[in-house]
């Protein structure tokens, strides 16, 4: 996995957070942002490094195990975490936006839930040859950066773009799902 294929999926992985931090920026679109903005970029970055580097550790304890079908395994755990992006954007087209003020428990129980997937990418990460310093760097540096776009682009325009960004975010995830596969079995 090159260069190019991480900063793809970096920017799959984050957009969990980024439809999320859209929804936050619109619901505090009439509050002066008090920083807000900020703690929603960082909160977000610092989990979605976090996690895949643990989901790295864990996948390492067993890829020796695991080295004849890991393509097939980076591929199924990466291909269920973009079908889980696309049927979430398609569940939740239309819906109504739910907004209540932001507060310490819930930013860190978003910057979790946001980043699950990225600890399952971690394990499928686990069995390709990456450098995961690199990996966890771009996808938090990605993720920060993202979620601030996007909670100010939430208070600017509302939260329209959240099902698109998952959407866009799940498909690439199942693209790249596919290349490794692709590339193992011509390879």
């Amino acid at each position: 996995m090159g260069l190019r294929d991480l900063i793809i999926l970096a920017v799959a992985l984050a957009m969990d957070a980024f439809a999320v931090a859209l929804c936050k920026g619109a619901c505090l679109a009439q509050l002066k942002d008090r920083g807000e903005s900020l703690a929603v970029a960082v909160c977000f970055g610092f989990f979605q490094a976090l996690m895949p580097l643990l989901g790295w550790l864990l996948g390492s304890r067993f890829s020796n195990y695991i080295e004849s079908v890991d393509h097939f395994i980076a591929f199924g755990l990466l291909a269920l975490i973009g079908g889980k992006l696309i049927h979430e954007a398609w569940k939740s087209r239309g819906e109504a936006l739910v907004c209540t003020p932001l507060r310490a428990p819930e930013l860190l129980l978003l910057g979790i839930a946001t980043s699950i997937d990225a600890l399952a990418a971690g394990v499928a990460l686990a069995v390709l040859e990456i450098n995961i310093w690199l990996a966890i760097m771009l996808i938090g540096v990605i993720t920060l950066a993202l979620s601030f776009l996007a909670f100010k682009l939430g208070r600017r325009f509302g939260a329209g773009l959240h099902t698109k960004a998952q959407l866009v975010g799940g498909i690439a995830l199942v693209f790249i799902g596919l290349k490794i596969l692709v590339d193992h079995l011509s390879g």
